[in-house]
């Protein structure tokens, strides 16, 4: 029972960083605008604000189906696995069309753990605490959005806030935490 607990916790942090994700970009463009010089293109602001929706909106048509040939846990390994590389991507963006990048592969590995994460909880948990154990994922994306509101708030108080550690670090950070809980504890 306990490391069904553990794994449902582990595979809700992929939550945790849809609500970190959204509320992360509305401090952080206002960075991005300045590194880039975006002023003048609001189109491009707006893209790099939706595209990890795109992502989310693209990958979600097709994660079912996916996930019952593959299987829901390496679909959630690969969920943090676009994380991790998105991440990565993001702390490094030299210009804005690799930061759009970047977002688009965070987009797909939202999308991936938002359908698939409810969908893993309710085949693993046992019946008795099923219904608690999928009150996680909503929990820990709200969760994600106040942690990111105030670290936002934080970093904007100091005298050159990054962007991209807003957005890079904590997925790189989470992306590892949800494979390795998964891989470790070995529950399907």
């Amino acid at each position: 029972m306990r490391a069904v607990v553990l794994v449902a916790i582990a595979a809700a942090i992929g939550n945790m960083l849809q609500g970190w994700d959204n509320a992360t970009i509305a401090g952080a463009v206002l960075y991005i605008k300045r590194e880039f010089n975006l002023q003048s293109q609001p189109t491009i602001e707006g893209l790099i604000v939706a595209m990890s929706l795109i992502g989310a909106t693209v990958i979600t048509t097709f994660s079912g189906p996916v996930s019952d040939w593959l299987g829901r846990r390496p679909m959630l390994i690969i969920s943090s696995v676009l994380y991790f590389i998105s991440g990565m991507v993001m702390l490094w963006a030299p210009n804005v069309y690799v930061l759009l990048l970047a977002r688009l592969l965070d987009g797909f590995g939202i999308g991936l753990a938002v359908t698939l994460v409810p969908v893993y909880i309710s085949e693993t948990a046992p019946p008795e605490i099923r219904g608690l154990l999928n009150t996680l994922p909503q929990f820990t994306g709200s969760a994600g959005m106040f942690l990111s509101y105030c670290m936002v708030f934080g970093m904007s108080l100091i005298e050159s806030p990054s962007w991209r550690l807003m957005l890079g670090g904590m997925q790189i950070s989470e992306g590892k935490i949800i494979r390795g809980f998964l891989l470790l504890l070995n529950v399907e």
